[in-house]
């Protein structure tokens, strides 16, 4: 079947977990909890944050906006996922492995620029305090936000588009649980080479460039630290940057187990696991770690709860 003259394959198979055929069920309950969890503690996060006035600031706007990133990206393959195990059916459309590609990527793009711009930041209210405020307007937030926007919608968009381009023959299984670019280059019977190039440059940015940025930001942000003269104040300066770091780290780790550890004879498992990690349980996590390690989070959940206690008796 011809679509659009690009490919003779209408569908693609999804394997999933192939080897936990048993373990349908367990599996199912498990990611259904787990999506749970993270729809759930990334709501509480953004409702926490837009109806708490003491978190009308920028790193909490910032905040916002990630937690709704996370929210959209578990959403755009955990249910497809979670209907695939329940109904035994593991196809999607070929229109719709593009379109979660597409939703996808734009998603992880935007987590990347917002913790680059999460991580600026945390450098201007450490490293030059008195500025912050002019620094960090509204205007600028939104600017910020708007231009991460844009620049996760051209990533996403310009492999969405040269992988419409290309042919598909026979060969239609995926190896993952969900449309992920890289397995689908390897199914292409036609040259990949442009697809290779824009991976190449915009996967520099991503997972070379903005990462080294943000090093570059912490280490000055150390540096700005280490001369602050109360163990006190120092702490509150580290406290205020532990739990963005911590987004990183995980988000960056999990990543790297997809993309820089060699292959092996069990790679598809291991990449399968390892993009559990960053597509399932990484959302999952970064409620958790902004609100158990942030003080101002804490506090503001506390009212809220309270709030809602109240209102109910």
């Amino acid at each position: 079947m011809k679509i659009g003259n690009h490919t003779s394959v209408s569908e693609f198979l999804l394997l999933g977990f192939p080897e936990q055929q048993a373990r349908q069920p367990l599996l199912f309950c498990t990611f259904l909890v787990l999506y749970l969890v993270t729809v759930a503690g990334n709501i509480l996060i953004i409702l926490t944050i837009g109806l708490d006035s003491h978190l009308y600031t920028p790193m909490y706007f910032f905040l916002a906006n990630f937690s709704l990133t996370d929210l959209c990206l578990s959403s755009t393959t955990v249910p497809q996922m979670l209907v695939n195990i329940h109904t035994q059916r593991h196809t999607i459309p070929y229109a719709g492995c593009l379109s979660q590609i597409y939703f996808f990527l734009w998603f992880i793009g935007l987590d990347v620029f917002l913790l680059a711009v999460m991580a600026y930041d945390r450098l201007v209210a450490v490293c030059h305090p008195l500025h912050y405020a002019l620094v960090m307007s509204p205007r600028c937030c939104v600017l910020m936000v708007g231009m991460s926007l844009v620049l996760a919608h051209s990533y996403s968009l310009t492999h969405t588009i040269l992988l419409a381009q290309l042919h598909f023959c026979t060969d239609n299984i995926i190896p993952h649980f969900f449309c992920e670019l890289l397995p689908l280059l390897k199914l292409s019977c036609s040259s990949t080479y442009a697809n290779q190039c824009v991976l190449m440059y915009w996967g520099g940015a991503l997972t070379i460039l903005i990462p080294l940025l943000i090093m570059i930001s912490y280490i000055r942000i150390v540096a700005a630290i280490m001369r602050v003269p109360s163990a006190s104040g120092k702490w509150k300066a580290f406290s205020t940057c532990g739990s963005h770091l911590s987004a990183v780290c995980l988000f960056y780790m999990s990543a790297i187990g997809v993309y820089f550890i060699p292959s092996t004879d069990d790679s598809a498992s291991k990449d399968r696991m390892a993009a559990v990690m960053y597509a399932v349980v990484t959302p999952m996590l970064n409620p958790f770690i902004y609100s158990l390690r942030n003080k101002d989070m804490k506090q503001a959940l506390g009212r809220l709860l309270r709030g809602k206690a109240l209102k109910s008796l």
